[in-house]
C-alpha cells in the first residue's frame, strides 16, 4: 500500500496555487537525459547492491511471517543517497561526468523491487519450498512424486524461464493503461513524488536527515541482532523466546520476541493490520487451539505426533487457508467487478467522445502543464509491439520445453494453456492493482494451484504439478504488474518507458540469480527451515502444499469437524470483508482484516505484539510531534527492518563456518529449576 504526499498550498490565488501544484515547472531548467543515459552503471552497481540486503531482508520476512511490507520507499530513499554521496565525491576530485538525476534515481528504485520481489515472487517461502521434504513431512501421506527438494541449479532455471514473461504480457498496453485510462497506481505514485522531492534543495536537506536517521536505527538494529546472538546456542535460547507475560502465555505464543524487523514492519503496516493480526491470535491461540485440544481422543486420536495434520495441527492450517481463501476470492471478485466497471466506463465515454474533464463532445480534454510534459516524454521512447509479441512468444516456448524436465508432473500442454490465458489475468491484475494498490498475484496463483492439481490427479503428481502452475501464473501476473506500476513512476519522473523496461529486466536477471543464492544460503547455514517452532518456520509452505492436496484429493485428510469449521471461517472472512466495505471508510478501520487474521491462526502472535509494539511507537511519537513521526516514521522502521535483516548474511556464513553461540539463555518454571537444581546436586 503506498502513502500519498499531501501539499499544503498558502493562501495567495490561483496563481501560486497553480506555481506550487505543478511539479515539473520545478524542473523546467533541467535536460532530461536520453534513455540511454538514465540506465548508468553506477545505477546498477548501486541496484546490485541494495538488491542483495533487500532480498536477505525479504527472504527473512518470507520465512518467518510471510508479511512483506512495501519496501519502494526505503529503495528510493537510499538509492538516492548512495548515488549522491557517489557523485559528490567525484565532484570534488573533478572526475564527475554525468549529473545525479530524478530519472537515474527511478531505475535504481525499479531495479531494486524488481530483483528483491523475486524472492517473493519466486514461493521461496511458499509453492517452491512447500515441494520440499521437509513440508512434505508435515503433510499426510506424500508420495515421491510428491516432493522435489531445493537445488541451486533447478532454482535459477526456473526463475530465468518464468519470471520474465510477465515483463513483455503488457508492454504494448502501457499507454492505454497510464495514459489513456490515468490509472492511479498509489504506491507508484506516491515512489515519484518522493523521488521528486528528494531531487528540489529542500527534498535533498530532508533526505540527509531521513538517511542519517535510518542509518543509526540500521547501526542499533544489527550490533542488537549480533549481541542477541550469543544467547542463542540451542533451540529455544535467546531473547526471541522470552515469556513476556509468563510461560502458560509463552506456550500459547503469545511473548514479545524483540525482533527489530517485526517492530519496524508493525511501524510501517496500517494499524488495523497489526491489532487484526493480533486480534487473530487471542482467536485460535487463547480460544480455539485449548477448546479443540481439549477434544484430543474424540475428534482425533490422542496417539497423533503434533505436527501430523489429522490432529490440532490439521485445524490450524486447513482452517488458516479457508480464511485466506475467503478472503481471496471476496477480493478478486472485488476488484475483477471494480476492473469490468472501470473498462466499461473508460470504453463507454470513448464511445460517446466524451471525457471527465470537458462537458462539451467535441473539444479535446484539458490538460495541465505537467500532463503535456509528461505524455510528451512518455510517448517519446516507444517500445515497439513486435518487439514485446516476439519476447512473449520466444520466452513461452523456452519455457515450454524447459519447465517440464525441472517438474516432469507439469506437462507442457498445462504451461500452453496457462500462456494463453496469462495475458488477460495479467491485465485484469495490473487494471485493478491501479485502482486499488491491490495485487491479487497470489490469488491467481491459488486459481492455478487448483485448477492444474485437479487436472493432473494424484497419480500424475498433481500436488507438484499444481505448485508449479502457480509459480509460472504468480510471476507472470506479478510481473505485470510491478512493471506497469513502474511505469507510472517513470511516468511522473520523466523516466523513459525504455528504461523503466531495461531497468526492470535487469533488476529481474539479477533477481534471478541473487534469491535462489540466497535462499540456498538459508537452507543450508539454518538446517531447520520450514520446521513449527524454529526459527525460520516459512509457514506459507505447509499452506501451500496442502492447498495442492486439497486441490488434488479433496476434503478426505481433514480431521473430525475441521471441514465444518473451516466452511464457517470461510463464510466469515466474506462476511467480515462485506461489513467492511458497507459500513465505509470511517468505521472499516475499526473492523479486522480477515487475511491479516488468519496468520497467527498456524505460527502464533508473537510477531503480532512486536508489530502492535511498533505500532504503539508509532502512535505515541504521533501524539507527541505528528510533523516528525510523518517524516521520518518510514526512515526509524527502514532502518529497523534492514539493520536486522542484513544480520542474517553473517549469522549464516557463521552457522556454515561452524561456528556455535557461547551461551544459552534458558527460561523454567520454578518447579522444573527445582528439579534441574537437585539433578545438578546429585
Amino acid at each position: 500500500m503506498g502513502t500519498s504526499e499531501r501539499i499544503d498550498l498558502e493562501h495567495g490565488g490561483e496563481e501560486v496555487a497553480e506555481a506550487a501544484a505543478s511539479v515539473e515547472k520545478a524542473f523546467e531548467g533541467k535536460e532530461v537525459p536520453p534513455w540511454e543515459r538514465q540506465v548508468t552503471v553506477r545505477s546498477m552497481v548501486v541496484s546490485l547492491v541494495l538488491g542483495v540486503m533487500f532480498t536477505f531482508i525479504v527472504m527473512k520476512l518470507n520465512l518467518t511471517t510471510g508479511i512483506i511490507p512495501s519496501l519502494n520507499i526505503s529503495a528510493g530513499l537510499l538509492g538516492f543517497f548512495f548515488v549522491k554521496a557517489w557523485t559528490k565525491l567525484l565532484a570534488k576530485s573533478g572526475m564527475l561526468m554525468q549529473p545525479y538525476t530524478r530519472q537515474e534515481n527511478t531505475v535504481i528504485q525499479t531495479c531494486v523491487v524488481a530483483s528483491s520481489g523475486i524472492a517473493f515472487s519466486g514461493g521461496f517461502g511458499s509453492y517452491l519450498f512447500g515441494m520440499s521434504s521437509d513440508i512434505a513431512k508435515q503433510s499426510p501421506e506424500a508420495t515421491a512424486q510428491d516432493i522435489k527438494d531445493p537445488g541451486l541449479g533447478w532454482m535459477i532455471a526456473f526463475a530465468f524461464v518464468v519470471s520474465f514473461l510477465g515483463l513483455f504480457s503488457l508492454v504494448p498496453l502501457r499507454k492505454i493503461m497510464i495514459v489513456d485510462f490515468k490509472l492511479t497506481y498509489p504506491s507508484g505514485t506516491a515512489t515519484a513524488h518522493l523521488i521528486n522531492s528528494f531531487h528540489t534543495t529542500e527534498g535533498a536537506k530532508l533526505a540527509k536527515k531521513q538517511v542519517n536517521l535510518l542509518g543509526k536505527f540500521f547501526s542499533f538494529s544489527f550490533f542488537w541482532g549480533f549481541f542477541q546472538w550469543f544467547y542463542t546456542a540451542s533451540d529455544g535460547c535467546g531473547f526471541s523466546n522470552f515469556p513476556t507475560f509468563g510461560l502458560e502465555a509463552y506456550k500459547n505464543k503469545f511473548f514479545f520476541d524483540f525482533s527489530t524487523t517485526y517492530v519496524g514492519v508493525g511501524m510501517i503496516c496500517p494499524y488495523i493490520i497489526n491489532v487484526s493480526l493480533l486480534v487473530g491470535g487471542i482467536i485460535s491461540w487463547a480460544i480455539m487451539w485449548p477448546l479443540i485440544d481439549n477434544k484430543k481422543g474424540d475428534w482425533y486420536s490422542a496417539k497423533l505426533e503434533q505436527s501430523s495434520l489429522h490432529g490440532l495441527q490439521g485445524y490450524k492450517v486447513f482452517i488458516a487457508i479457508a480464511m485466506i481463501l475467503g478472503d481471496g476470492l471476496y477480493n478478486f471478485i472485488k476488484v475483477l467487478g471494480r476492473t469490468l466497471l472501470g473498462l466499461y466506463n473508460q470504453f463507454y465515454r470513448k464511445s460517446l467522445g466524451t471525457s471527465s474533464s470537458s462537458s462539451d463532445p467535441n473539444s479535446p480534454p484539458l490538460l495541465s502543464y505537467d500532463d503535456e510534459r509528461r505524455i510528451d516524454m512518455f510517448l517519446k521512447d516507444q517500445i515497439p509491439v513486435w518487439f514485446a509479441v516476439i519476447g512473449y512468444v520466444v520466452i513461452a516456448v523456452a519455457s515450454i520445453v524447459i519447465v517440464p524436465h525441472i517438474f516432469p508432473q507439469l506437462k507442457w500442454y498445462y504451461i500452453v494453456v496457462i500462456y494463453i490465458i496469462a495475458p488477460a489475468l495479467a491485465f485484469c491484475n495490473a487494471y485493478g492493482c491501479g485502482l486499488t494498490d491491490w495485487s491479487l498475484a497470489s490469488t491467481y496463483g491459488k486459481l492455478a494451484i487448483f485448477t492444474i492439481g485437479a487436472w493432473a490427479g494424484a497419480s500424475q503428481g498433481g500436488v507438484i504439478a499444481g505448485l508449479a502452475a502457480c509459480g509460472v501464473m504468480m510471476n507472470i501476473v506479478s510481473t505485470a504488474s510491478d512493471l506497469t506500476q513502474d511505469f507510472k513512476t517513470g511516468y511522473m519522473t520523466l523516466a523513459s518507458p525504455r528504461s523503466m523496461f531495461l531497468s526492470q529486466v535487469l533488476g529481474t536477471a539479477m533477481g534471478c540469480v541473487i534469491s535462489p543464492c540466497v535462499f540456498w544460503l538459508f537452507y543450508k547455514a539454518f538446517g531447520n527451515l520450514g520446521i513449527p517452532g524454529s526459527a525460520y518456520p516459512a509457514p506459507y509452505a505447509l499452506v501451500y502444499r496442502n492447498m495442492a492436496i486439497l486441490g488434488v484429493d479433496g476434503f478426505s485428510a481433514l480431521p473430525q469437524y475441521c471441514l465444518t469449521l473451516c466452511c464457517v471461517f470461510f463464510v466469515a472472512a466474506i462476511g467480515i470483508n462485506l461489513v467492511r466495505d458497507l459500513v465505509g471508510e470511517k468505521w472499516a478501520k475499526f473492523i479486522p482484516v480477515p487475511m491479516a487474521m488468519a496468520i497467527p491462526f498456524y505460527i502464533g502472535s508473537y510477531f503480532a505484539i512486536d508489530m502492535c509494539v511498533g505500532s504503539l511507537i508509532l502512535f505515541i511519537w504521533q501524539r507527541i510531534d505528528k510533523v516528525n513521526a510523518d517524516t521520518f516514521g518510514s526512515a526509524v522502521a527502514s532502518g529497523l527492518i534492514c539493520g536486522d535483516g542484513i544480520w542474517t548474511l553473517p549469522s549464516s556464513f557463521l552457522a556454515l563456518a561452524g561456528v556455535k553461540p557461547p551461551i544459552c539463555m534458558k527460561f523454567l518454571s520454578r518447579g522444573v529449576n527445582t528439579k534441574v537444581d537437585g539433578f545438578l546436586e546429585s
